[in-house]
């Protein structure tokens, strides 16, 4: 399973292709449309939110609400091109029609990809950058993410996650019963945080840092449950799968780092405290004692929770901008300021989920198979049913 997005930020749509999706899967516009309300919204978000409201249309591959096999386009369109369509149509300008409405773009912006955008594809307009580096591509990676969790859900495995720090503030209270639980508490809250206490603070420094004109980062966890031994591969580099995951992980706007587990922490532990010891019963076959090491070992699935951190910086467009150079004067210069979030940490949690189980997804179906959905959930059991008694 593979997909493609296309779109900038202000053209007129978002679009998502994914290709590999199994035949007879249940998949209704409303999956995903729940999905892009979710990363619609969080505490912070700017007045983007306010314009779109991204709603989903399935334009391919879904015949009666069950996916034929075929590639499956979504489109989300961009409500707010109406006021950019000279500005980002297809067709070419005139002399007079350039002046008037093409805003050329020579000023790159510190933290964006705007000046090495540039220098790689020749562009002296910056704008051919900026509309696709933006983070408003994230609603194609969100559809593709919705569908991929109804992949894993299909198959009895659900997706959750929660916000652990933003702005230096850390949620002491991180635990949950299980994975409803965790969805459920997560939602409730503004910024997606269970720790009530460090909810009000994370809100407070959220609010700091706009009356201030600054932005600010943090810490969110993705949670995979019910997942089957054995996905992913120790016999090469590129089959790991939480490899995989760390890099999908990375290639979110602004993410700067992941961990698997405990993570960085387990640099300061001895071996006895990090590995997880293994048990097995004749109801559960093989499991884990503790899941420090976030369901994998080796490059594989353990058949624990799946457990992702990932780091996000501030928002890089600031309303008390940084200094930069303009690329055709090469004089210094505050950088301009672009309708933006003060933090978007919320947010990026949804979107990390989203990507997350797309990874897990394709590895499930590279396993399992990919054709047909009673020839999976056939070969997945069998799998689950030879696991106990190996």
């Amino acid at each position: 399973m593979r997909y493609v997005t296309a779109g900038e930020s202000h053209g007129p749509q978002q679009t998502t292709i994914i290709e590999g999706l199994p035949a007879n899967m249940e998949l209704l516009s409303e999956d995903i449309n729940t999905e892009l309300a979710r990363r619609q919204g969080g505490y912070g978000r700017g007045r983007r939110m306010q314009i779109e409201k991204d709603k989903v249309q399935i334009l391919s591959g879904v015949r009666h609400g069950r996916t034929t096999g075929a590639p499956v386009t979504l489109v989300v369109e961009n409500d707010d091109f109406k006021h950019w369509q000279k500005i980002m149509g297809p067709e070419p300008l005139t002399p007079e029609e350039e002046n008037e409405v093409k805003r050329k773009i020579t000023r790159p912006r510190p933290g964006h990809a705007d000046l090495n955008g540039a220098i790689k594809y020749n562009h002296r307009d910056m704008r051919n950058v900026l509309e696709r580096s933006s983070a408003r591509e994230t609603t194609a990676r969100v559809c593709a993410g919705a569908v991929a969790k109804k992949v894993l859900k299909t198959f009895g495995m659900e997706v959750g996650g929660q916000v652990l720090e933003i702005g230096g503030i850390k949620a002491e209270d991180t635990s949950y019963k299980d994975i409803y639980d965790l969805k459920e508490r997560s939602e409730a809250s503004p910024v997606r945080c269970l720790d009530k206490h460090a909810e009000e603070q994370m809100m407070q420094a959220i609010d700091d840092a706009k009356k201030e004109g600054d932005s600010i980062g943090g810490v969110v966890q993705a949670v995979i449950t019910g997942v089957p031994t054995g996905l992913g591969s120790h016999v090469h580099y590129d089959r790991k799968l939480d490899a995989k995951i760390g890099g999908a992980v990375l290639s979110i706007n602004a993410f700067k780092g992941v961990e698997v587990g405990i993570g960085f922490d387990a640099a300061g532990l001895p071996g006895s405290q990090v590995h997880d010891e293994i048990v097995w019963d004749e109801e559960n076959g093989y499991q884990r004692k503790t899941n420090n090491l976030g369901g994998f070992e080796g490059g594989m699935t353990t058949g624990m929770p799946i457990v992702i951190q990932g780091v996000m910086k501030p928002i890089p467009t600031l309303y008390k901008p940084l200094y930069s150079v303009d690329i055709d004067s090469k004089e210094p210069f505050k950088a301009s300021i672009e309708r933006s979030d003060s933090c978007a940490v919320p947010a990026a949690s949804v979107v990390m989920e989203n990507v997350v189980a797309f990874e897990v997804a394709n590895a499930l179906l590279e396993t399992f198979g990919s054709d047909r959905v009673d020839a999976i959930q056939r070969n997945l059991s069998e799998h689950e049913k030879w696991s106990r008694e190996f």
